[in-house]
C-alpha cells in the first residue's frame, strides 16, 4: 500500500456538494492499495502512520505522533498513487489494486487505524472528490508498504 501523508490544521471531502468529513488538527492519508496488498500490510502500513511523530513537542520538536496531540485522521482513497510515469507523458495505473480489491483494504486500513484508538473519518471511495486542507508545516509524508519487509 502507498500513503501520501499531510499534516493539516484542518481537512474535509465534499462530493456533490455534500460534505462527507471534516477534521480539525490532525492527518490526511491518501492512501492507494497495491495489486498483491492484503490486509495484513494494510494494518502493518496504519500502525506506521499511526506511530509518525510529525507534531511539534513543547520544544518544537517533530516528536509527537497524531493520538499525541488528540488530533484526527481523514483517509482519502486514491488509487493515482499508483502512476506509473516512466513511459510518456500519460501515467499507466496497472499497479494499483483493482476496485474490488482496493476498497476492502483501503476500509480495512481506515477501520485499523480506528482500531488503535485514532478518531478516522474518511471520504467516499471511487467518487470525484474535493478535498480541502490546511497543510500545516507544511509537512508532507510519502509511505509505501514495499520499503518495508
Amino acid at each position: 500500500m502507498r500513503a501520501l501523508i499531510q499534516r493539516v490544521s484542518r481537512a474535509s471531502v465534499t462530493v456533490s456538494g455534500a460534505r462527507l468529513a471534516n477534521i480539525q488538527h490532525g492527518l490526511l492519508i491518501l492512501v492507494c492499495a497495491m495489486a498483491g496488498d492484503d490486509t495484513v500490510t494494510a494494518e502493518k502500513l496504519a500502525e506506521r502512520v499511526a506511530k509518525l511523530r510529525i507534531f511539534k513537542d513543547a520544544a518544537g520538536k517533530m516528536n509527537l505522533a497524531v493520538g499525541d496531540i488528540g488530533g484526527a485522521c481523514l483517509v482519502v482513497s486514491q488509487f493515482t498513487l499508483a502512476a506509473d510515469t516512466s513511459r510518456g507523458n500519460r501515467p499507466g495505473f496497472s499497479t494499483a489494486a483493482p476496485p474490488d480489491q482496493g476498497k476492502p483494504l483501503y476500509e480495512h486500513f481506515a477501520a485499523h487505524l480506528a482500531r488503535l484508538g485514532l478518531p478516522v473519518q474518511t471520504g467516499e471511495f471511487g467518487a470525484d472528490m474535493a478535498v480541502d486542507l490546511l497543510n500545516d508545516g507544511p509537512v508532507t509524508i510519502w509511505m509505501d508498504s514495499a520499503d518495508r519487509a
